[in-house]
C-alpha cells in the first residue's frame, strides 16, 4: 500500500530533499545505536520515500548544488563543582570563557601529556568569544547559560572554555576583614605580588567537535595549566550540534517542528506497512534506520523536546486514523505533553493544529467503538488489547490539561461513548438482520431465519458479559452488558412480534418445530437480565412465552411422535439377548430410556411461566410417557412371541422371555423417576395457589400409579409364563420321584429333581433381575408345594415312598433359600408348607415313631389341659438312678363322674409304662378299687424297675386310666391322665433323695379320647402287615368307644 499520496508529489520532493540534506551535512560522532553508514540510511529513506533510482540521483544531485548550513555549537555551560577558592575567604568569583578554535593545537605525539597552556583570550578572536556572568564567593557555582557558537568544520574545530576567578581590587583593611585562617594570609601575599585587577584561572576544558555527539550531557573535568593543583573540579556542560539557514526549500518556508512532523509521518507510515507486510503488528518501536534520520533531523533543527513529542502525537495520532497500529503507542506522547505542558510555548496555529488533532481522534475513536464488533473481533488475535489501549489512549486525551485548555467545550467522554454504543449495537442488529434474511419467504425459513438472528444476539451479548464488559466498566466505568442487552431485547421483541404475526393457527409441522428453536433462543436470552446489575420496569420479553401457545401442542405432539416411533424401530430390531456384559435387559430398554430422556428434557426446555398452563402441559407429557409404555409392553412380548415362533427352542423361548420380564421392569423404573425427573414437588409449589393439590395427585399420580399397576400385571403374566413352562417339569420329576423303587436311598431318588431345577433355576437367576426372579420363585414354590401334597395324597403302607417325599420337601426348601439369596424362610414356611411337612414327617416315620409320637401329643394335650372336666388325680413320682427305679404314689381322683345307677362310681387306677415297645417287660400295676366314691383316696405307692434312658425316650409316659368297677361287664372308663417321665423329678440328679416328702404333687385332669380318630392311629391302622401297630390302635380304639367326647 502506497501512503505517499498523503502528500502531493511536489511535497513529497521537498520532503525527500529535506531528508537527503540532513544525512549529507551529518554533524557529530554516531551513537552507539543508531546507523553510522550514511549510504545506508539513503537506501533506506529511498524506500521509505518510494522513490527510484533516477529520482533518488536527481533528488541527491540537486542536494549537493545547496549551499551548505552554518554548523553551530549550542553549549549550554550548566554548573560547576569542586573548583578552586583563590579569594583570601576560600571562595572564588568564577566565570567561564568559551568559543571555538577553527583549528586544533595538535600535540606533537598523540601520547603525549603535555598540556596545552595557550588559554582562550589568546587562541580565538576576541568577538568570537563568550563569557558567562560572575557568580560571587562559591565553589559550586550554576550558570545555566546557553551559546551559540558556529563554526565551518567538526574536523579541525574544538570547543575552548577557561574557567577565572573575578579579581576586583580591593582595600587591605577589607582583605584583613576577610581573613579567617593561615592560609588566607598567604593569598593576600600572594594577591600582593600580582598585577592590581587580574582575574586567577581555575581550569580549562578543551574538546575536539569530532568527538562530541549530536546531543551530549556530561561532567568534564577542569585541566590546569601547570602541575600546581592538578585537582582542580569539574563543570558541566552541554552540547548540541545544530544547523543554521539550511538551503532547502522546507527549512526556508516552513516551522521546523511541522517539517519534521511530515517527515516522521511518513517514515512511521512505511515502518508500519513494513510490519503488515509480514503479518506482524507494529508496536511502536522505531527501526535502527529511522530513528537515526529523525534523530539527526531533530537535532539539527533544534527542535526542543516538547516540540519534538507534539510533532509524534500530530503524526501519530493523524496515521492511527488510517494505519493499524497498537494505540499504545499514543500513550506515551500523551504522558510527555501533560508532563511539559506549557500553553504559552506554542503559536496560535500550533494550539489550533493541537486541538484539531484531539478532536479528530476522539471522533475517530468513539466511531471505532461504535464498531467494536467489527473492528475488534475476538477472531483476531490481541482484538481485546487494542480496544482496551484504545479506551485507555482516550480515557488518558480527556483527562490532559491541553486537552481541557484547548477544547473549550470538553466533551463527556461516558456519555459519548454510551450513545456511540446503543448506536453501533443498534446497527449492528439491523445489519445482521438484513444479512439473515430468508431468500425464500416462507413462515418456516422465517423462523429458522430468526433462530439464527437470535443466536447471533445471544453470542454477541456472551462475549459482552465476560470478555469486553471489564474493559468499558474499568475505564469509563460503563457496564457495556446492560447497554446491549436493553438495546437487543427491545430490538428483538419488536422484530420477532412482527414476524409472529404472521403466522396462522393451522400452523405447518416445520413451522412449528423452527418456532420451538426459537423459543429456546427466546428464553435464553431472557435468562440474560440476571446478569443485568439493575432493571427500571418490565423488559420488552417479560411474556415472551404467550407468542407461542398455539404451537405448544405441535411441539408436544412431535415429542410423542418422536418417542412413539423411536420405541417401536427399538423393538424392531431388539433380538431379545442381553445389552451389555453385566445387563440382563435387552437394547430396545436402552432406546426407550432415551426417548423418554428426550421428553424430559423438552419439559425442561419448554419452562412453561404460567403455571396453570404448565400443569396442562405436564398431564400431556405423562399421558404420552405412559402410553408409550403399555405399547412397548404389547409390542415386546409379540417380539419375543415372533422370534420363538420362527426358531421352534424351548430354551431359548424360556431365554427370551426373561429379557421380557427384565425389560419391564426397567421400564417400571423408568416410569417410577418421572416425578423426581419432572419435578413435580416444584410443579406443586407453583401451582399451589391455582390448582388444588388433590387434583394434582388425582390427575397425574393416579395416572402413573395406573401404569404401573399395568406394567406389574404384564410382569406377573410373563413370570407366569415361564413358572407354567417349569411346573410341568417339577411334576414330572415328583412324580417319577413318587413311583421309584422303594429300595433306592430318599437322597439318590431326589437327585434328578434337585439337577433339573439347579439348572432352570441357575439360569433364570442370571438372566432375570433379581425382584422378578423372586417372583419366579414364589410361583414355583407355591405350584412345587401343590404337586408334593397332591403326591403324598394317598395313603399306603410304604413309608419309604413318603420318605423319598418328605427328603424331597427338605432339599427344595434348601434349594428355593440358597442360603438368603433366594425366598425368605417366612415366604418358604407357609401353612401348606407346615401341613405338608408334618403330614410327610408322620408318614414316613416307623409306626414304633408314630406311637411315640401319639403319646408326645398326648402329653402336650395334658399340659395345655385347662379343665377338670371329668376329674383329676394326683400323684407323687420320684426316679432313683442308683436303683433305676421309679416310684409312684397314686394319692387321690377328685370330682369323678358318676357311672353306675346308684349315682356313685367305683373307681380304680390302672398304671402302665407307654409306649409298650419302649417297657416290654414292666407290668401294668392297679389300686385297690373304692366303692361307691367320686373323690377316692387311694394313697398307695408302686415301684417300677427302669433303665433312665428309657424315661428319656421320646413319648415316655406314665398313663393313668380310672376305672369304674364292674361286676358283670366291662369296666367303665372314668378318664386318663399322662405323665411324662423325660422331667421326673430324680432323673437328673446326681444323688438319690432321702424320701418323697420333697416331691410335690402333681394333679392330672383326667381327659376322654376324642371319637373323631386321630392322624397318627389312622395312618397306624393303615398298616395293615404291622401287628404292633394293629394291636395299638385296637387298644385305643377301644378306649376311643368308651369316650365320653362327642364329634
Amino acid at each position: 500500500m502506497d501512503l505517499s499520496h498523503r502528500f502531493s508529489k511536489q511535497e513529497l520532493a521537498l520532503l525527500y530533499e529535506e531528508v537527503l540534506y540532513t544525512i549529507r551535512h551529518r554533524l557529530g560522532k554516531p551513537e552507539p545505536h543508531h546507523v553510522a553508514d550514511a549510504q545506508e540510511l539513503y537506501a533506506y529513506v529511498q524506500k521509505a520515500f518510494g522513490m527510484d533510482a533516477e529520482e533518488h540521483r536527481v533528488s541527491m544531485q540537486r542536494v549537493k548544488e545547496l549551499e551548505s548550513p552554518i554548523f553551530c555549537l549550542k553549549a549550554t555551560v550548566k554548573e560547576a563543582k569542586g573548583i578552586l577558592g583563590k579569594d583570601v575567604s576560600g571562595f572564588s568569583d568564577p566565570y567561564c570563557l568559551l568559543g571555538i578554535e577553527a583549528k586544533s593545537q595538535e600535540p606533537a605525539h598523540p601520547d603525549s601529556k603535555k598540556r596545552l597552556k595557550a588559554v582562550v583570550k589568546d587562541l580565538i578572536p576576541e568577538d568570537q568569544i563568550h563569557r558567562t556572568q560572575v557568580i560571587s564567593q562559591t565553589l559550586s557555582p550554576v550558570w545555566d547559560e546557553t551559546f551559540i557558537l558556529e563554526f565551518e568544520d567538526t574536523e579541525t574545530a574544538s570547543f575552548h572554555l577557561d574557567m577565572w576567578d573575578s579579581d576586583v581590587v580591593e582595600s587591605v583593611r577589607h582583605k584583613l576583614g576577610e581573613l579567617t585562617d593561615l592560609h588566607g594570609l598567604k593569598r593576600i601575599f600572594k594577591d600582593a605580588r600580582k598585577d592590581k585587577g587580574q582575574d586567577d584561572f581555575l581550569g580549562n576544558v578543551v574538546l575536539r567537535l569530532k568527538d562530541l555527539h549530536c546531543w551530549d550531557d556530561q561532567w568534564y573535568q577542569l585541566e590546569p595549566r601547570t602541575e600546581t593543583y592538578p585537582n582542580r573540579g569539574q563543570c558541566h556542560l552541554q552540547f548540541l550540534l545544530t544547523h543554521k539557514r539550511r538551503a532547502t526549500t522546507s527549512s526556508r518556508t516552513q516551522p521546523s517542528y511541522t517539517v519534521h512532523r511530515h517527515l516522521l509521518q511518513q517514515l512511521v507510515s512505511y515502518e508500519i506497512l513494513q510490519h503488515q507486510a509480514g503479518s506482524i503488528a507494529w508496536d511502536g518501536e522505531l527501526s535502527r534506520h529511522a530513528s537515526t534520520v529523525l534523530y539527526l533531523h531533530a537535532t539539527q533543527k533544534d527542535l526542543s523536546d516538547f516540540h519534538q513529542v507534539m510533532a509524534q502525537w500530530l503524526a501519530y495520532s493523524k496515521l492511527y486514523q488510517s494505519l493499524e497500529f497498537n494505540s499504545n503507542c499514543l500513550l506515551h506522547q500523551i504522558t510527555s505533553i501533560e508532563y511539559q505542558w506549557v500553553q504559552e510555548r506554542l503559536r496560535p496555529e500550533q494550539k489550533a493544529e493541537l486541538a484539531e488533532s484531539f478532536q479528530s481522534l476522539l471522533t475517530y475513536g468513539v466511531s471505532l467503538i461504535r464498531r467494536y464488533r467489527i473492528i475488534f473481533p475476538l477472531s483476531v488475535m490481541r482484538s481485546t488489547e487494542r480496544l482496551q489501549s484504545l479506551l485507555r489512549v482516550l480515557v488518558q486525551m480527556c483527562k490532559m490539561k491541553a486537552f481541557r485548555e484547548l477544547c473549550t467545550l470538553s466533551p463527556d467522554l461516558p456519555k459519548m461513548v454510551s450513545e456511540a454504543l446503543k448506536s453501533g449495537t443498534t446497527e449492528w442488529f439491523h445489519m445482521k438482520k438484513q444479512h439473515l434474511k430468508p431468500m425464500v419467504k416462507s413462515m418456516e425459513e422465517n423462523g429458522k431465519a430468526l433462530a439464527k438472528l437470535l443466536l447471533e444476539v445471544i453470542g454477541d451479548l456472551q462475549q459482552c458479559q465476560k470478555t469486553w464488559n471489564k474493559f468499558f466498566i474499568s475505564t469509563l466505568k460503563l457496564n457495556l452488558f446492560s447497554i446491549a442487552y436493553v438495546e437487543l431485547e427491545s430490538l428483538v421483541a419488536e422484530h420477532v412480534q412482527e414476524q409472529l404475526r404472521k403466522v396462522d393457527s393451522s400452523m405447518s409441522k416445520p413451522t412449528a418445530e423452527s418456532l420451538f428453536q426459537l423459543y429456546l433462543n427466546l428464553q435464553e436470552l431472557y435468562r440474560m437480565k440476571d446478569f443485568l446489575p439493575k432493571r427500571d420496569g418490565p423488559l420488552a420479553l417479560s411474556d415472551f412465552h404467550q407468542w407461542f401457545k398455539e404451537a405448544v401442542p405441535q411441539w408436544l405432539q412431535k415429542a410423542y411422535t418422536i418417542a412413539l416411533e423411536r420405541a417401536q424401530r427399538a423393538v424392531q430390531m431388539d433380538q431379545l439377548v442381553p445389552f451389555g456384559e453385566h445387563n440382563k435387559h435387552s437394547t430396545s430398554t436402552v432406546d426407550l430410556s432415551t426417548c423418554y430422556a428426550q421428553i424430559v428434557k423438552t419439559w425442561q426446555q419448554l419452562n412453561w411461566p404460567d403455571p396453570e398452563e404448565a400443569f396442562m402441559i405436564m398431564v400431556k407429557l405423562v399421558e404420552d410417557m405412559c402410553k408409550i409404555a403399555l405399547m412397548y409392553c404389547r409390542l415386546i412380548k409379540a417380539r419375543a412371541e415372533a422370534l420363538s415362533l420362527s426358531e421352534q427352542n424351548e430354551g431359548e423361548a424360556a431365554n427370551r422371555l426373561c429379557i421380557v420380564v427384565n425389560n419391564i421392569k426397567q421400564l417400571r423404573l423408568l416410569i417410577l423417576k418421572l416425578p423426581s425427573q419432572l419435578d413435580w414437588a416444584q410443579l406443586e409449589r407453583r401451582t399451589g395457589a391455582v390448582i388444588d393439590p388433590q387434583q394434582i395427585q388425582h390427575t397425574l399420580h393416579h395416572q402413573l400409579d395406573s401404569t404401573v399397576s399395568c406394567l406389574d400385571h404384564e410382569v406377573q403374566d410373563v413370570v407366569q409364563a415361564l413358572a407354567t413352562k417349569l411346573e410341568a417339569g417339577i411334576a414330572r420329576h415328583i412324580q417319577e420321584l413318587s413311583a421309584s423303587n422303594d429300595t433306592r436311598e430318599p437322597e439318590d431318588s431326589i437327585i434328578p429333581l434337585m439337577k433339573f431345577l439347579e439348572s432352570e433355576l441357575q439360569y433364570l437367576n442370571e438372566h432375570l433381575v433379581q425382584e422378578n426372579f423372586k417372583s419366579l420363585l414364589a410361583l414355583l414354590w407355591h405350584h412345587t408345594l401343590a404337586v408334593l401334597t397332591a403326591a403324598a395324597g394317598p395313603q399306603t403302607s410304604s413309608t419309604q415312598r413318603y420318605k423319598k417325599l418328605h427328603c424331597a420337601l427338605k432339599s427344595l426348601e434348601l434349594c428355593f433359600h440358597a442360603e438368603g439369596c433366594g425366598l425368605p424362610l417366612e415366604t418358604l414356611h407357609s401353612a401348606a408348607f407346615l401341613t405338608l411337612e408334618s403330614h410327610l414327617a408322620l408318614c414316613s416315620s416307623t409306626s414304633r415313631k408314630l406311637i411315640q409320637k401319639y403319646f408326645s401329643n398326648r402329653i402336650q394335650e395334658q399340659l395345655d389341659a385347662s379343665s377338670e372336666k371329668y376329674g383329676a388325680v394326683t400323684i407323687k413320682a420320684l426316679y432313683r438312678p442308683s436303683e433305676q427305679k421309679l416310684r409312684v404314689e397314686v394319692l387321690n381322683a377328685v370330682n369323678l363322674i358318676p357311672l353306675d345307677s346308684n349315682g356313685s362310681s367305683d373307681p380304680f387306677v390302672q398304671l402302665t409304662l407307654e409306649p409298650r415297645h419302649e417297657f416290654p417287660e414292666v407290668v401294668a400295676r392297679t389300686t385297690q378299687c373304692k366303692r361307691n366314691e367320686l373323690h377316692p383316696l387311694f394313697d398307695e405307692a408302686f415301684d417300677f424297675l427302669i433303665p433312665p434312658e428309657k424315661c428319656r425316650q421320646e413319648g415316655a409316659c406314665l398313663l393313668l386310666t380310672v376305672f369304674d368297677y364292674d361286676t358283670l361287664g366291662a369296666n367303665d372308663l372314668e378318664g386318663e391322665a399322662f405323665f411324662s417321665l423325660r422331667h421326673v423329678p430324680g432323673l437328673d440328679a446326681d444323688e438319690d433323695q432321702a424320701d418323697m416328702g420333697w416331691v410335690p404333687q402333681t394333679r392330672l385332669s383326667l381327659t376322654h379320647p376324642k371319637p373323631s380318630g386321630d392322624e397318627i392311629l389312622r395312618l397306624l391302622e393303615s398298616r395293615k402287615g404291622d401287628k404292633e401297630a394293629q394291636a395299638f390302635v385296637k387298644l385305643r380304639k377301644q378306649r376311643a368307644k368308651q369316650s365320653k367326647e362327642t364329634a
